[in-house]
């Protein structure tokens, strides 16, 4: 059922409603009810793998503003167990978080395990990281998992082909995926939690397409886009997002997993998403970078020594009133445990106040703008980089690399002080 409403398009279905509308692209502003809370998207989730976001308390991540966060089935299955978080009443309990939450199948952790795990079309086994011993995860068990764990918000568990990936192996992944996903929703037994099937399709647009159709007749409350920021192009991505997402059901939610690069997010927006997560900030900070409207820089730079203004003269999160840059240098200098506290408090408030602004600008009818100031202003990792980054290749640079490098982020933070 859709209707006008004081001049916002609001769908009504399920769980997720449309506020407003970008007439110029698939960006929206909406709501999604859960058990713990309306989340307002546009949303960025925060990674808490193992109940926890690194170096931060509950409080903290109220404080910013969170609405949700995200937990890995995967890690929590196998530590503490899903027996003892049950018994302390589940996941919302056990962390001592009283809004929303999401947990992920464990699916890509699993299939991450390359050397570890063996897959056949009823499931995988595969071996723990932390033990070696033998585990096997199927369609029901992942449910099961979840539903023990009590998330708001679960997902199915897929089969998440490597990057890079072609042909046959892609179309095996494919109808895997949406075999699991059925058996998925005729496992699930709680109907307080929101399960959401995952699009697969590598690169290869076509495939991607026939995901988001097939998915799209089993009526999920919510659909994610996964197997991206795996190590290929942004353009690639970008191309999957703005030829997929507009098949995906319009009344529904869509998720991206796993991407979070400032950039990415506000070009997935663009492209119609709502909901983001991504460990990227806190890994970052935990690391000696932050994020600012200008672009990402580490404070362990010398240059910062005696600098005495903020990390961002821009931001009022507790971090940047309350302490100077060399401060912050000193602190990481030193592997201090601090320095990762408010490096973190820091990169999440800016990614906070990332989603306030672009729903702010939807809202107001000028997200296009928006989009054009900020991609103007930000400067984004070099792209060799970052691909060398999701490689994980350890790559040899040259002294005139490096030193272009140093000069590029002694003019970042000139820009950010003067």
């Amino acid at each position: 059922m859709v209707y006008l409403l004081q001049g916002a398009l609001e769908i009504a279905a399920h769980h997720f409603s449309t506020a407003q509308r970008c007439p110029v692209s698939g960006a929206r502003t909406g709501h999604l009810e859960t058990t713990h809370g309306t989340i307002r998207t546009p949303v960025f989730v925060p990674v808490g793998s193992q109940a926890t976001v690194k170096s931060l308390t509950p409080d903290d991540l109220h404080g910013i503003g969170f609405q949700v966060l995200l937990a890995n089935a995967y890690h929590l299955y196998l530590r503490p167990g899903v027996e003892i978080v049950r018994e302390a009443g589940g996941l919302h309990e056990f962390m001592a978080w009283d809004r929303a939450l999401l947990t992920d199948s464990g699916g890509f952790q699993v299939f991450s395990l390359a050397s570890l795990r063996t897959i056949d079309d009823e499931g995988v086994t595969f071996r723990s990281h932390i033990d070696g011993s033998e585990h096997r995860l199927t369609p029901e068990k992942s449910v099961q998992i979840q539903e023990g764990l009590g998330a708001d918000i679960i997902m199915v568990l897929d089969d998440v082909a490597a990057g890079g990936s072609e042909g046959a192996r892609l179309r095996q992944a494919l109808d895997r995926t949406h075999r699991w996903a059925e058996r998925c929703l005729s496992a699930k037994q709680r109907n307080d939690q929101l399960m959401f099937a995952i699009v697969q399709g590598g690169g290869d647009t076509e495939l991607r397409k026939m995901s988001a159709r097939t998915l799209g007749t089993l009526d999920f409350p919510g659909y994610a886009v996964g197997g991206l920021s795996v190590g290929e192009p942004k353009e690639v991505m970008y191309r999957v997002l703005r030829e997929t997402v507009p098949i995906l059901p319009i009344d529904r939610p869509r998720y991206l997993m796993g991407v979070g690069s400032p950039e990415d997010i506000v070009e997935a927006v663009w492209c119609g998403i709502d909901m983001f997560d991504c460990v990227l900030p806190t890994r970052v900070a935990r690391n000696g970078a932050v994020y600012t409207r200008d672009g990402r820089y580490s404070v362990k730079h010398s240059s910062l020594k005696s600098e005495w203004a903020a990390i961002d003269p821009e931001c009022a999160c507790y971090t940047c009133r309350t302490f100077s840059s060399a401060y912050l240098h000193h602190l990481f200098k030193c592997d201090e445990l601090l320095a990762y506290r408010l490096a973190t408090i820091h990169n999440l408030s800016f990614f906070q106040r990332l989603m306030q602004d672009i729903g702010t600008a939807i809202d107001v009818g000028r997200f296009e703008s928006f989009r054009d100031e900020f991609r103007q202003r930000y400067r984004c990792v070099d792209e060799a980089e970052r691909l060398s980054q999701k490689r994980g290749s350890s790559v040899l640079r040259t002294k005139t690399t490096t030193n272009e490098c140093r000069s590029r982020q002694c003019d970042l933070r000139h820009n950010l002080h003067s």
